[in-house]
Parts: structure tokens; C-alpha cells; sequence
């Protein structure tokens, strides 16, 4: 049902007409100073900071017709170029084919409705700038219809709004011709929403705008920026974390041809060339003594046997009801196991870059970032400027997964300094050995389970204990996301597990251990690591019980019908319990992660140890689809990122240094490795949920007990690798 928008004192609309001719719409709010995320303390925020605030979005129409929407977001091949047009256009019977979109600039008034700072990440783009852009839209529309009225002399109420024109009973007016009119009428002190019966252009499959520059190489990314004074560095960076140069020769890098400088910053050593050849030979001729410093000794495998002596013992309690030791030690049926998930590099295709111009007044930057507010701040105290005289031009990201998303700005800060030391426009440039090597990782993760089981089959009482590095430690948001030493990112989808809820006696517990390597979100936060540990339990728990898998979450899931909907569904379509082709068997498993649930069922062989996963079925309920075509390639684009992660996957330290370097060694997902992916969408008219990375956490579970049902072995240590040789 529609509903009137009021507009507040609080809030204000500015209008101004464009030097060009045209309209301004600019949506202007107080923002929530919390940072809220699944498991924040909501109760401590500000009573406002958990709700959707009124607009902040903008958008332009100009006189030629065009409508440019601001994408307050960024970028990374997610479709919210897309999206969220899609809102604006939908409440402002804009003509889609005037759309246009342009990323915002690095601004207090893009920041996220939710989390306070201008960021991408958490797939919370859509769901939280669903109101807003809707709203900018339909202010929008009302101004137009209050041009047209005063033009044409008529009621406003006597108007409508049709395929980008106001029209009336004998004469219609294009948006363009209205714009500069427009931007002279005051704001409107309320308006209408449309009703959902009415959409034309929400929930339908939309082709993506950022399409036809992508396949034809106009696109413009990090890499691409190119202009006159432009030179490229590479730092020489420590091989192992926390070490500092000693001291360097770069003699022989100053012979290089079309090198121009080398400088020391705090990262290490940087080759200032013409061009990216010249930075690298340049960089490969550096001489430098290195302090390997007290990270010299890291090695994987013992940190893997320390995880194993923490885990002996209860951690800090994250979740717990009843008495689970006296429930144990009362059963019959007890099931023990231990999940293991490694360390794990984001990997995006564009490896990491950024230019930087500095000049006596101001610093421009053109990256690729998911944070700019966090990257903005770090340029402005390294150059003693304000916020405000630091630009950030947002360019396409060539892929993310919270790569780019990091609090401490460790690729912006870098360039920065460089620039700053080399005293000309830079752009520094990361290979992808170097973002592998010395680069940011999702955290290794040991799982530690003890369920007893009663004589239906069912769980009584289950013991867990997690152990691993807290990726919000030192962060802006640990006030916020840690809680008597909890970080909840850590037990996501375990402490707040569904399975749990109906077990009289649980205790999910955490160690955090204090480790130098340089931990950061990765698709799907913890979700990545505890899906298939609670998922591979569940299949394990299935099998003790002698239960079906898919009978046996039905029941232990019986209370959650947005599980069910797409447990219900995946299975429906993969014809789950028919036969299938000789050598192949099912795995499923199920999760909910920010605010969707997914159920994924996998088909797979395994012949002379190695494994093929011939397709997955796939079932979504994120709520409302804005875009069912854009999350059916998400989904896709999850499965085919977790799936790499599942079968080759893993930053294994040996002597303080990454033993993996590239794709020949850290093996992500080939084309000949794709399976054939289904999706479906369960029509859902709950809460809207994220996209972007819930389809990744059922990967690895799904195939792992399809492997079970093959094999009757059980992986519990990711990648699966040659575990089956």
C-alpha cells in the first residue's frame, strides 16, 4: 500500500539549477554515528541509528532529457549501477533509456543509512538505499508535476507522469523541458510512494547499464587512469609482516630505463617510472637489507596445533543455555569432529592500484575503493589537510570481496605517501604476487564440536568451540562489533545458529588468538567458515541418526519457514531422493547470512581422487528481488567464488612468509571446474535481504557431504585438494 513521504524540518531539499541548464536534486540528512552491523549492540545505538533515514540520495535532469543518477555505492560487479536506478526510475516514470549513472564523489552526504560512513560492503547496498532512492525519485516526480502545472495553468492534481513526460488530458511535457523550471519551485512537504500492484520497473529483469561498457573496453577501472605528469611506482614491501628496511642500494634501479626516482616510505621502498615495466624492473634491481622482526618463525602449521591446544578448553562464551557438560556426559550417542578453514586471500581480478595528485590546496585520488570515507580521512592526516580538500574520483572496481574495504586504507595511505615523497603524480601499482604475499586475508578457523544426540535422532546438547583471529580487532568498529571479548563476525552464523535454538543445552564458545597476520572481511565474513562447519555437522548428526539430510533439517527446522521456503524449494528442483547418473551423488546444505537464506544442493563425482562437481541447484529467499536477473548473477558469481575457495584455496606461512604467490599456486575457480548452476527465487514478500555474498557459505558444505555420499569420507579441513588421492 502507498504512502506519504513527509519531509521534516530536519531534512532538506535544495534544488538549484545547473549551470547548463537543468535540475539538482539533493537530498541532505543527519546521519547515524553507529556503525551497525549483524551482532552490533543495537540496544546501546542511538535510537535513531537502526532505522532508514530520509533521503540522501542525487540525481540530475537535464535539459536534454538525460537523468543522471549518483551512485553513493560503489561499483564492483554487483549491478547496483543498475539497481538503484531502477528505484529512482520506477517512483519518477523516468524513461529507462535516458538513465544514466555516475559514481558520487567522497562526501558526508553519501554516507550508508545504516553503518554512518560512506562504504560498500556487508551486501547491505540495495536493502538500505531501497526507501531513499525511491524517495529522491518520487520528490523528484513531484517537483516536475508542480513545473508542469504552473506552466499549463492546471491543477497539479490533474497531471500525471508517463515514460519520462508530465502529461495532461491534451498535452504532454518531457522531463527536460520542466528541469529548469523545476529547480525553482519550493520543496515538497510530502508525497506518495507507489503502491507495489503498481511497479513497472521493480522486480522485473533488468538488463545492466554498466553492460555495454564493460564488453566494449570504455569502462574505465583503476589501471585505466592515465593522464599527463602520471607516473607509476611499486614498493619493495617486507617478505614478512612487520619487518622494516635496514638499509638499500638502489643504484642499479636508478640505471633502469624510464626510472625517475626511489624513495623509502613506511610500507618500504618505492620505483618511481614512465610506466609500469620500467617501476618493476626497476623495483626487482632494489638491494635492500630487511629486520625480519619477531613474525620471522610464522608457520601455518604450528599456529594450526596451537588452535588445536585452545581449542582443548572452553573459550569466551558467545552463546549458552542449559547445563551441556551434564547433558554430554548423560548420553549415549555423542558425535565429535573438527572443522578447519584457511587462511584465504580475496584475490580480485584487478589487483589493487591507486593514482594520486597532490597539490598546495588539495588531493585528488582515483582508485577503485569500497570505503572512501575511512580512505578519504587516512589521505587528509597523512597530507595535514581536511577531509573535505581530499577528492576521491570512485572508478569501477575490477572486483572486491572487502579487499577494498579496509579500515586502514593500506593501499590508499601507501600511494599517498609515495606521491607525498616522490613530489609528482603517482599512481602506484600492486602486482598480484604482491596483494597474495603481503596483502590482507580472511582469518584461519578451527571448529571443535561435541553433540549428543537423544534416541529420536535428534541433538540434546551440542559443545563449540571456535578459535582464530578477530578481523575487528584495532578497527574503528571494535567498540561496536566486540562484546565481552566476543567478536561477533567470529560466531556469526554458529552462536546465533537456528540449529541451536531448539536444543536444551548449547554453549558455543571463542578463543581469539593474537596474531601479526593482517586479517580483513572476506566475502562472507564469518559465514564463510561457519557454514561449513554447522552445515557438515548437521549432515554428520543426519548420518548418525541414520535420518536423510533433507528430512533431517526439515525437522530441526520446522520453527524457521524462511529456511524451509529454500530448503523446500532447492530440493524440489534438484529432484532430490530420484536417481541420478552412475558415480554421482547429492549434497545440501543450508545457511542464513544477512538477512537471506539459501539452500544449495550439489551434484558430485569423485573418480581416482578427484572431484567434479557437476551442477548446483540453487534457492534464494532474500525477500524483495529488485532485480531478479542481477541476483541469478550473483548467486552465480558466489558459487563460483566459494567453489574455488572449497576445491584449491588456501595461504599456508612457512619461515614468517606466504608460501603462494599467483593463480598457479593459489588456484581460484576455472571455467573448466564451473558447474552447471540453477537459481531460484523464492517469491517472498518478507524483510529484504543481502545478495552479494549469502549464495558463497553453502559451497563448500553442499559439496563436501555430496563427497560423503560418494565416498563415505568426510572432509573436514578446506581446500579439498588431493585429501581424496
Amino acid at each position: 500500500m502507498s504512502a506519504p513521504l513527509n519531509i521534516s524540518r530536519r531534512t532538506f531539499l535544495k534544488a538549484t539549477a545547473l549551470v547548463a541548464g537543468g535540475l539538482v536534486i539533493a537530498f541532505a540528512i543527519p546521519q547515524a554515528k553507529r556503525f551497525l552491523m549483524p551482532g552490533a549492540d543495537k540496544a546501546s545505538a542511538s535510537p535513531d541509528a537502526s532505522k532508514l533515514p530520509a533521503p540522501n540520495a542525487f540525481l540530475r535532469i537535464g535539459t536534454d532529457n538525460t537523468i543522471t543518477v549518483m551512485l553513493a555505492h560503489s561499483e564492483m560487479g554487483q549491478g547496483i549501477w543498475t539497481t538503484l536506478p531502477m528505484l529512482i526510475a520506477e517512483e519518477l516514470d523516468a524513461d529507462w533509456s535516458t538513465i544514466k549513472v555516475e559514481h558520487a564523489s567522497a562526501a558526508p552526504e553519501y554516507a550508508h543509512t545504516a553503518y554512518g560512513i560512506q562504504i560498500t560492503g556487508g551486501s547491505s547496498t540495495t536493502w538500505s538505499e531501497f526507501d531513499r532512492y525511491r524517495q529522491a525519485g518520487a520528490l523528484t516526480r513531484a517537483l516536475l508535476i508542480s513545473a508542469a502545472a504552473e506552466k499549463l495553468g492546471v491543477a497539479a492534481d490533474t497531471l500525471r507522469t508517463e515514460n519520462g513526460f508530465v502529461v495532461s488530458d491534451t498535452e504532454k511535457i518531457s522531463f527536460g523541458d520542466l528541469a529548469e523550471t523545476a529547480a525553482t519551485l519550493p520543496t515538497p512537504t510530502s508525497v506518495t510512494l507507489k503502491d507495489p500492484k503498481d511497479w513497472k520497473i521493480i522486480g522485473k529483469s533488468t538488463k545492466r547499464l554498466d553492460g555495454p561498457e564493460k564488453i566494449n573496453g570504455t569502462a574505465k577501472f583503476g589501471q585505466d587512469v592515465q593522464f599527463e605528469g602520471l607516473k607509476t611506482a611499486m614498493v619493495a614491501r617486507s617478505p614478512v609482516f612487520g619487518g622494516q628496511v635496514k638499509s638499500f642500494d638502489a643504484t642499479a634501479s636508478k640505471q633502469m630505463k624510464g626510472v625517475q626516482s626511489v624513495v623509502q616510505v613506511p610500507t618500504g621502498v618505492a620505483v618511481i617510472a614512465d610506466n609500469y615495466w620500467a617501476a618493476k624492473q626497476g623495483r626487482d634491481a632494489l638491494k635492500i637489507e630487511w629486520d625480519l622482526g619477531d613474525n620471522a618463525g610464522l608457520d601455518s602449521k604450528k599456529m594450526l596445533e596451537e588452535y588445536r591446544t585452545l581449542a582443548a578448553t572452553a573459550g569466551l562464551p558467545a552463546a549458552k543455555a542449559g547445563d551441556t557438560q551434564a547433558a554430554l556426559a548423560k548420553a549415549t550417542t555423542v558425535v565429535e569432529a573438527e572443522y578447519v578453514a584457511p587462511y584465504l586471500a580475496h584475490s580480485p581480478m584487478e589487483p589493487l592500484n591507486c593514482a594520486v595528485k597532490i597539490s598546495d590546496d588539495g588531493c585528488e585520488i582515483w582508485t577503485g575503493t569500497q570505503m572512501q570515507t575511512t580512505d578519504q580521512s587516512a589521505a587528509a592526516k597523512i597530507l595535514g589537510l581536511k577531509p573535505e580538500q581530499v577528492k576521491i574520483h570512485t572508478l569501477f572496481l575490477g572486483g572486491g570481496f572487502g579487499r577494498r574495504a579496509n579500515p586502514a586504507a593500506d593501499f590508499v595511505s601507501e600511494a599517498v605517501q609515495v606521491a607525498k615523497a616522490a613530489g609528482v603524480p603517482v599512481k602506484t601499482v600492486w602486482t598480484r604476487e604482491d596483494d597474495v604475499k603481503g596483502g590482507y586475508y580472511r582469518p584461519m578457523y578451527l571448529h571443535k564440536a561435541k553433540i549428543a544426540l537423544g534416541e529420536d535422532g535428534m541433538p540434546t546438547a551440542w559443545e563449540h568451540t571456535e578459535v582464530g583471529q578477530s578481523i575487528m580487532v584495532g578497527t574503528p568498529f571494535e567498540s561496536v562489533m566486540i562484546k565481552d571479548g566476543v567478536d561477533a563476525t567470529s560466531v556469526e552464523g554458529v552462536a546465533d545458529s537456528p540449529y541451536l535454538k531448539h536444543i536444551p543445552n548449547y554453549q558455543v564458545s571463542l578463543h581469539t588468538v593474537k596474531a601479526t597476520i593482517p586479517v580483513l572481511w572476506w566475502r562472507s565474513v564469518g559465514h564463510s567458515h561457519s557454514a561449513f562447519a554447522m552445515e557438515s555437522l548437521i549432515d554428520e548428526l543426519a548420518n548418525a541418526a541414520k535420518q536423510d539430510p533433507l528430512e533431517y533439517r526439515r525437522a530441526l527446522l520446522k520453527d524457521h519457514p524462511r529456511h524451509l521456503a529454500a530448503l523446500n524449494l532447492a530440493a524440489e528442483k534438484a529432484d532430490w531422493g530420484k536417481p541420478l547418473a552412475k558415480g554421482v551423488s547429492r549434497g545440501i546444505a543450508v545457511h542464513e547470512s544477512f538477512g537471506s537464506f539459501v539452500t544449495q544442493v550439489a551434484e558430485v563425482s569423485v573418480d581416482k581422487g578427484e572431484v567434479k562437481v557437476h551442477r548446483i541447484v540453487t534457492a534464494i529467499d532474500c525477500g524483495l528481488a529488485v532485480n531478479p536477473d542481477s541476483l541469478k548473477a550473483q548467486m552465480e558469481s558466489s558459487i563460483s567464488f566459494g567453489l574455488g575457495a572449497a576445491l584449491f584455496s588456501e595461504i599456508t606461512f612457512s619461515e614468517g612468509q606466504v608460501q603462494q604467490s599467483n593463480f598457479h599456486d593459489y588456484q581460484v575457480l576455472r571455467m573448466k571446474d564451473m558447474p552447471k548452476v540453477e537459481v531460484y527465487i523464492v517469491q517472498s514478500t518478507e524483510k529484504m535481504g543481502g545478495v552479494g555474498e549469502p549464495g558463497l557459505p553453502p559451497v563448500a558444505p553442499a559439496v563436501t557431504n555430496a563427497i560423503f555420499a560418494a565416498t563415505g569420507k568426510r572432509i573436514r579441513n578446506l581446500p579439498i585438494g588431493s585429501q581424496l588421492a
